[in-house]
């Protein structure tokens, strides 16, 4: 349910969307994690990386971002991976123990009394 009252709008200049799309064309990092990273939506870095292509987004030429930011985030993204990998296991734990599909095998178990 969206929240009543006014909402906040921010204002972020051409430098850091340039920096912001620079550092999203890193390799190895995906767009939703640099967003995540710099609390934007990743559908506005999608946008501003469009603008950038297009043109729209100018401005003074930003030098690439020093690979610190890029490795950090680089983790943060490998860390999110562990962590779903983590989490889908939990779940099939959870599960009763019958509950464990055996890859289409007829499997009987049976309890001893």
């Amino acid at each position: 349910m969206p929240r009543s009252g006014p909402r906040k709008l921010y204002k972020y200049t051409d430098e850091f969307k340039q920096t912001a799309v620079r550092l999203s064309h890193q390799p190895g990092l995906q767009v939703k994690t640099v967003a995540t990273a710099l609390e934007i939506h990743r559908f506005m870095l999608s946008k501003w990386r469009k603008d950038v292509r297009d043109g729209l987004i100018g401005g003074r030429a930003v030098k690439a971002p020093p690979p610190g930011p890029a490795r950090e985030i680089a983790q943060l993204q490998a860390l999110e991976q562990r962590y779903a990998e983590r989490q889908q296991e939990h779940d099939l734990l959870k599960k009763p123990f019958g509950a464990v599909p055996l890859n289409g095998r007829n499997v009987r178990l049976h309890r001893r009394a």
